[in-house]
């Protein structure tokens, strides 16, 4: 549905220009303000910008990277790959107004961020590495291997340092892959059943399986080579898809007939990255045999409205702000601030999807939630077993 593309595209910038337009004209820590709890704005201040762009560029990636059949649309695609190029440069270039902190001076936060950052260039390779200028490359090579300076908690963290190690390798620059091993091996540990994963050695009810740990165990163990004979990766492969695509229908599963969705656990404040990996399992085409990609275009879409679109979203200026449905403050931990709030771009990785593609074309359908509470016959849903 072209209409419903559009209005995603339009809320996609809505969220993206102030930080890629600011960026790219090496203005960012001017004018992006930085909202935390009360007391933790000095905490909080020095990582912030490298949040705010690299959940943006994990986000918006997919979009950047595939040409749009569409003029109108593919001409903004095609100014924004560029304004993100020029975005990296500033990021990574040592006397930029607007270079970016992935030291570990200030704590390991910037692993997290230039985690997500490397991310979406592994997503989006051609228009946000391979155009690239030399100079920048270098420079982003060197930010990110400074990143190895930080310390990964044992939990999600340990997914961060894999996925810049898989950057780096893609770049052509010497990879640890004892980094990469790790984060897989030690996640197959904390596997909990019913396409699930701990956080850590306890099961955490939140949405980190969508944030953090489902996409980039996919995306580490698919955009490296898993036939890898030094690594032995390849068995681990088919569990991770059929889990990845497991919990994608659960969250499908959690989509409200309004939109809405359960508020439990940590980071609430990510809105709409909430339902991360089931966009990026739309994109993927890794979605459950009885789960049809228009209807959950439908429910993200309906997700997308219900909170992007509640009033006090978004400053005067365009800057996100703190809260879940609209502007809620005390609902922020001490972690966040206004550039952690960036991950919501995360639900419209499926804009990778071209407009010929099923998960636009087919006329709009009911998600679940809509089918069962409306009083519809449904089929019995069912855990898996590996």
């Amino acid at each position: 549905m072209q209409e419903t593309r559009s209005y995603w595209v339009d809320i996609m910038l809505r969220v993206a220009a102030p930080v890629l337009e600011h960026l790219a004209e090496d203005t960012l820590k001017q004018n992006m303000p930085v909202e935390t709890l009360e007391g933790m704005r000095e905490q909080r201040e020095p990582f912030a910008h490298l949040e705010a762009f690299g959940r943006t560029i994990c986000g918006i990636a997919p979009w950047l990277e595939t040409p749009c059949e569409e003029e109108a649309e593919e001409k903004l695609r095609r100014k924004y790959a560029a304004l993100a190029r020029q975005a990296i440069h500033h990021a990574t270039c040592p006397i930029s107004q607007d270079n970016m902190n992935f030291g570990a001076e200030y704590g390991s936060q910037p692993l997290v961020d230039g985690a997500f950052l490397a991310q979406g260039i592994l997503r989006a390779p051609t228009e946000l590495y391979e155009k690239l200028d030399n100079i920048t490359k270098k420079n982003l090579a060197n930010c990110l291997k400074q990143l190895r300076r930080c310390t990964a908690h044992f939990c999600n963290w340990l997914l961060f340092a894999a996925m810049v190690e898989t950057a780096l390798c893609y770049m052509g620059e010497e990879c640890d892959f004892m980094r990469i091993d790790y984060a897989l091996r030690q996640h197959e540990q904390w596997y909990q059943g019913d396409g699930l994963y701990g956080d850590g050695p306890q099961f955490h009810a939140d949405y980190y399986n969508s944030f953090v740990i489902q996409p980039m165990l996919v995306d580490i163990i698919t955009k490296m080579n898993p036939a890898d004979e030094s690594h032995r990766w390849e068995p681990m492969l088919e569990p991770v898809m059929k889990r990845a695509a497991r919990y994608a229908g659960i969250l499908e599963r959690m989509i409200l007939p309004d939109g809405s969705f359960p508020a439990v656990g940590r980071s609430l404040a990510y809105r709409t990255g909430c339902f991360g990996h089931l966009s990026a399992m739309s994109l993927l085409g890794n979605l459950p045999e009885d789960v049809e990609p228009a209807q959950v275009r439908c429910a993200l879409t309906a997700v997308i409205h219900r909170t992007l679109e509640a009033p006090d979203t978004f400053d005067k200026n365009g800057w996100l702000q703190i809260g879940l449905c609209g502007h809620q403050p005390s609902i922020a931990e001490p972690y966040i601030c206004t550039g952690s709030l960036y991950l919501c771009s995360t639900v419209f990785l499926a804009l990778g999807l071209p407009e010929s593609h099923a998960f636009w074309r087919v006329p709009d359908m009911p998600w679940t939630q809509q089918t069962v509470w409306s009083g519809k016959d449904i089929a019995a849903d069912h855990a898996i077993t590996d």
